[in-house]
């Protein structure tokens, strides 16, 4: 089982990034896939969930803002981030079970 993770970058205050993370090797359809984040000298903190049928589940400092989504035929799960904050800034990381994908930085600055 592989998690890539994608998306992550610099941008302002008040913007917007669109995260990916591809799995392979297990059939993606049965999946629960959460997003965490880890920022620099912080334990790593949930960020989101999406249930194989779909359900949604947000922390509640991302609710409101963030977007998870998946597509089962890309075999993909989303993190649509919008009005970005500076404390949104960490290391983001997709999971499944046990498994982890590894970090895309996410920088926000004021």
């Amino acid at each position: 089982v592989q998690l890539q993770a994608s998306g992550g970058g610099l941008v302002q205050a008040g913007g917007s990034l669109r995260l990916s993370c591809a799995v392979s090797g297990i059939n993606f359809r049965v999946l629960n896939m959460r997003w965490y984040r880890q920022a620099p000298g912080q334990q790593r903190e949930f960020v989101a969930s999406i249930t194989n049928s779909h359900i949604t589940n947000y922390a509640d400092s991302v609710k409101g803002r963030f977007t998870i989504s998946r597509d089962n035929l890309k075999k993909t799960v989303f993190l649509q981030m919008n009005s970005l904050k500076p404390e949104d800034t960490a290391d983001y990381y997709c999971n499944t079970a046990d498994r982890w994908g590894q970090g895309t930085l996410v920088t926000v600055s004021s």
